[in-house]
């Protein structure tokens, strides 16, 4: 019995270690993108406003109801011989009525609220584009501080690795203790940026857990992906393109220049008069035959059109097509506009990176390593090496900036466009 505990006590923390490392696996950018999609609360509420709009395409597809009514006339105010008898002579009269809509007044609303569900299912698609680019710029943020933060720990080993070599320098005779004092102080620079990047992975982390809507605490939760960038850009045309095909806000600017002139057309229709078909059932005697007591009547009411009630309706439907062809001008303007900001400052962050690829950062190292060999033989100055080891590290973080940069204005292009044209 003993053995079989321990074996079970064995086997749930395995069990347990297996989940908790399971937990800890870095998540790409497909995985937290798809966490988004299911728990971001502002994109599930705006869910929502699309499941309201196709509720109210039943109620403006409803037919109206008919009315019934009964009607009781016979009865005696007046005493006459005894016994008097008020309720002998009352009569009832139920009757049924209905108002037949003309000019295909339920299509067309129906038709308006379709549309209108339209223009909600591309408002939504437009939150969850605009989402997306804080997602993204979180994303990139936490893969940028990572590389800062390994940036920084590279740097202060180095460094440690540096005061290691002068400290055998100082007691070999071959250092002044003020040279030597000199560089353990440097350090507090190294030890401040390592405490700084810690930080700011924490503070990116936190941030994109709150876009997630999630709870693992920050220990528990680590992304991975690319942090890198691509030389070759597609011409501004081509994103022009997409752009102009994608851009759900352009798309829901289309479709309320359609709604607007469904609109029009409903109102020309709703000043249309629409008669009022009734029926009724009488129980007293016919004056023609004294046999039936049972008579049948029927009515079509229809409404007097001397005044047209719906021209300011008419009037501004027809102004409101007028204004929503305007702001979809306005919405296409606003896209190519967005689009050649984006690919400008995405072209202009290529042109920093290049040089620094093929050049900066091998010459920073070169610098660097050259400079260290010759200040351990007393060839350079205790100023040189921090001079050139200051160099390194300006170049290597104005690097990894750039590379930051550049994902987040790849990322501010895929939102210009609409969707992820570049990864």
């Amino acid at each position: 019995m003993r053995n079989k505990f321990w074996t079970s006590c064995t086997l749930v923390l395995a069990v347990g270690c297996g989940l908790k490392a399971a937990a800890q696996q870095p998540l790409t950018w497909e995985q937290v993108r798809q966490r988004f999609e299911q728990n971001n609360p502002t994109l599930l509420a705006g869910r929502l406003n699309i499941t309201e709009s196709k509720a109210q395409e039943i109620t403006a597809y409803l037919r109206p109801n008919p009315d019934f009514s009964l009607t009781a006339d016979g009865t005696q105010i007046t005493p006459g011989e005894a016994p008097w008898r008020p309720f002998a002579g009352t009569f009832i009269t139920p009757s049924l009525s209905y108002l037949h809509e003309r000019q295909h007044k339920r299509e067309l609303r129906r038709e308006s609220a379709q549309k209108a569900t339209g223009i909600t299912i591309s408002s939504q698609d437009d939150l969850d584009r605009t989402l997306l680019f804080s997602l993204r710029g979180a994303f990139v943020s936490t893969l940028q501080a990572k590389a800062v933060l390994q940036l920084a720990k590279d740097n202060l080993s180095y460094y440690d690795h540096v005061l290691t070599v002068s400290r055998e320098r100082f007691k070999a005779g071959d250092m002044a203790q003020v040279d030597l004092d000199r560089l353990e102080l440097q350090r507090v620079q190294y030890e401040s940026d390592l405490q700084t990047a810690e930080v700011n992975l924490r503070t990116a982390k936190i941030q994109l857990l709150t876009l997630l809507n999630d709870r693992t605490p920050l220990e528990q939760f680590d992304v991975t992906g690319p942090f890198e960038f691509s030389e070759q850009l597609p011409s501004r045309d081509e994103f022009r393109k997409i752009a102009l095909d994608a851009r759900p806000d352009l798309k829901a600017a289309v479709e309320a220049v359609d709604k607007a002139k469904t609109d029009h057309r409903l109102a020309i229709a709703n000043g249309s008069t629409d008669p009022t078909f009734g029926g009724w059932l009488t129980n007293n005697s016919s004056t023609n035959n004294p046999f039936a007591n049972n008579t049948l009547g029927v009515s079509v009411s229809i409404p007097l059109r001397i005044f047209d009630r719906n021209q300011g309706e008419k009037l501004r439907t027809q102004l409101e097509i007028s204004r929503t062809q305007r702001l979809r001008d306005a919405a296409e303007a606003l896209v190519l506009s967005d689009v050649d900001s984006g690919y400008i400052t995405l072209e202009g962050t290529l042109n920093l990176l290049r040089p620094y690829r093929a050049k900066y950062l091998q010459q920073s190292v070169r610098v660097r390593d050259t400079i260290f060999f010759s200040y351990q033989r007393g060839g350079a100055s205790l100023l040189d090496f921090l001079n050139a080891e200051s160099d390194y590290r300006s170049v290597q973080r104005s690097y990894v900036t750039l590379v930051g940069s550049y994902l987040t204005a790849a990322a501010q292009l895929n939102m210009a466009v609409g969707r992820e044209v570049l990864p």
